[in-house]
């Protein structure tokens, strides 16, 4: 199967599947797992370079008020890769490639891709999409070992901190661990409960260093 993913989230979650073999292009945002940096890309960024926070903020802001993305699509690259499926989001017009222009697009490829869109707004929900993905790519042993580790992860911070006291300000790498819907999303959850109750939910030297600035 060829597989073109269009957002990072869906691209952790594909080689966490085991399917990293399969996926043939990527996001320019796509930095995780270090074998996906190594991917074509079929996005770029549109805003300016050298623009400081001030006026990203104002454009994605004036961009978002128009319903358009600040994100292009690589039409030709994406047609010359004829994928078999596309996986991609559905969460924001803004911040990714619109799902409308994805399936329109789709429709004018040969091999007529399957698209799948990612909607992910709880934890169960990102688990959940292990699902959608493995029931399209035939993976499902492995989308049922990687939701019952994550889900035993889950409990064992949960009976770790219960009770516990709950500090108001711990801030992390958003970006890596909370900010996209895929598996690391459960790092993000071991290495929050690590920084305020480290006495109570150990984890490995790796992912503690990954913490940037801690406020109790």
């Amino acid at each position: 199967m060829r597989i073109v993913s269009l957002v990072p989230s869906a691209t952790e979650l594909l080689f966490a599947l085991g399917l990293g073999d399969d996926v043939v292009a990527v996001t320019h945002e796509c930095d995780y797992p270090p074998a996906a940096t190594a991917l074509p890309r079929v996005t770029r960024d549109t805003l300016p370079p050298g623009l400081g926070a001030a006026a990203i903020d104002a454009m994605v802001k004036e961009r978002s008020l128009r319903g358009e993305s600040i994100y292009e699509l690589n039409r030709g690259l994406l047609a010359d890769l004829q994928p078999d499926l596309i996986v991609t989001q559905a969460l924001c017009r803004v911040c990714a490639v619109a799902v409308e222009d994805v399936r329109e697009l789709a429709e004018e490829i040969d091999s007529q891709p399957l698209v799948i869109a990612l909607d992910p707004r709880t934890v169960g929900e990102v688990l959940g999409d292990a699902r959608t993905i493995a029931q399209a790519t035939d993976t499902k042993d492995a989308a049922v070992d990687l939701i019952q580790e994550a889900s035993a992860r889950i409990d064992r911070v949960r009976l770790a901190v219960r009770g516990a006291r709950r500090p108001r300000v711990v801030a992390l790498d958003a970006s890596s661990y909370f900010s996209r819907p895929g598996p690391r999303i459960i790092d993000g959850l071991e290495l929050l409960a690590n920084v305020i109750h480290p006495e109570l939910v150990p984890v490995t030297d790796e992912l503690a260093a990954r913490a940037i600035t801690v406020e109790l």
